[in-house]
């Protein structure tokens, strides 16, 4: 359960500032008149800057996504949606679309020549809406039951679901904020078209799908600064900001992969890969209150809050065991996607095949705590460092302290 939730972590946000929106409106609040300006200003400055954010981190998909809803407030501004049905109608069918080809396509960013293609298809989108507003915006569009709008006409509610499960296709399973912050753009967005004939509403979530591309493009940049990739685990800038933090009583203990050299030169860079995964996942499952950290290469630091050098020991022991006792089983070509097929397989005996290859993998550990000698954090990282040069030096698959 609390692993489902750590997965579900950036769903919050995004849910938190789309309910907000909700609840807002169910409230029926009003901005006073001295506020009134932000009913326009408010979108526009959001949005803006969940277009600035996503050209500067090269993100084409969020990139889109901004562009497509910053110029549908803008159309929808110029042509009200009770006022031009037609302009409307095209909003919520090409805004969706938009989102939908952007989410199904490749990733290849928001700058250089990637992002021409998408400038092009823009500004003709722009110009066919002018067309439309300037020459059929009051044309009556609800003669055409797909058109019939509004709420949003039964093409739009299409062209939502399909953008929808285009961008839940794109967050599953990892759910990585961008990609969420994606899908709860486009869903604020059919919530801003269903309220379309409210000013104020239609606004406030309009605020809401900008704020939530601004939220998951910091999220995401802020673990791209202070989480490992790799691992998924948190990196080194993550543990320095954590010891300037600490208390009196801690225990820090460093990591070290055996061997780590000779799996890359014997079994290549992918089964190196598997193996850091495979010592990053152990690790964050330490006990005692342990705070796995991915420090480089092949070295993890395990930060032990309150705790002592003889709890952190047998936590980090058990660990210790944990890997040595757990079987790998090299990914190749024919690995069975089913748990239950490459846990039988993992399995020494008539069931494992020959073109599976099994490895362990053992990992020495040094541990150390503050006392008169190394009084700093930073020391303390240092003195834990020489533990595990001890450990190395007396036979490695040992914690030493």
């Amino acid at each position: 359960m609390n692993e489902q939730l750590k997965t579900l972590r950036p769903v919050w946000a995004p849910g938190a500032i789309i309910a907000t929106a909700a609840f807002l409106v169910w409230l029926g609040q009003s901005l006073p008149a001295s506020l009134s300006g932000l009913r326009t200003a408010g979108p526009y400055a959001v949005l803006g800057a969940g277009l600035v954010l996503a050209w500067w981190f090269n993100r084409g998909r969020s990139f889109v996504i901004a562009a497509s809803l910053a110029g549908a407030f803008a159309a929808s501004s110029h042509w009200p949606p009770w006022d031009s049905k037609a302009v409307y109608a095209a909003l919520v069918v090409l805004v969706p679309l938009n989102a939908a080809l952007a989410l199904k396509l490749p990733e290849r960013g928001a700058r250089y020549r990637a992002a021409y293609g998408w400038l092009a298809l823009l500004a003709a989108e722009a110009l066919l809406l002018a067309w439309i507003g300037a020459a059929h915006g009051r044309a009556p569009v609800d003669e055409w039951w797909l058109l019939r709008s509004p709420p949003t006409p039964p093409a739009g509610r299409l062209a939502f679901g399909a953008a929808f499960a285009c961008a839940v296709w794109r967050a599953w399973p990892d759910f990585k904020p961008i990609p969420v912050g994606n899908a709860a753009a486009v869903a604020a967005f059919f919530l801003a078209a269903e309220w379309a004939a409210a000013p104020g509403t239609y606004a406030l979530f309009m605020s809401a799908s900008g704020l939530v591309l601004v939220v998951a493009l910091l999220n995401e940049s802020h673990q791209l600064a202070f989480r490992d990739q790799l691992t998924g685990l948190p990196g080194r800038r993550a543990l320095e900001e954590r010891m300037r933090s600490l208390g009196p009583r801690y225990a820090i203990g460093m990591v070290d992969v055996d061997h780590f050299k000779q799996f890359n030169d014997t079994h290549g860079h992918d089964v190196g890969d598997q193996v850091l995964k495979l010592v990053g996942g152990r690790l964050s499952e330490v006990e005692g209150g342990g705070i796995a950290y991915r420090y480089g290469g092949e070295e993890f630091s395990v930060l032990f809050p309150g705790s002592n050098v003889t709890e952190a020991e047998r936590a980090l022991d058990a660990i210790r065991a944990s890997i040595e006792n757990y079987r790998m089983t090299v990914r190749g070509s024919d690995r069975p996607k089913a748990a239950d097929e490459g846990a039988r397989r993992r399995r020494p005996g008539p069931s494992a095949t020959v073109a599976d290859k099994v490895l362990s993998v053992t990992v020495s550990i040094g541990v150390a705590a503050p006392s008169g000698e190394y009084a700093t954090p930073r020391a303390v990282l240092k003195a834990a460092d020489e533990a595990l040069y001890r450990a190395k030096k007396a036979g490695r698959n040992r914690v030493s302290t």
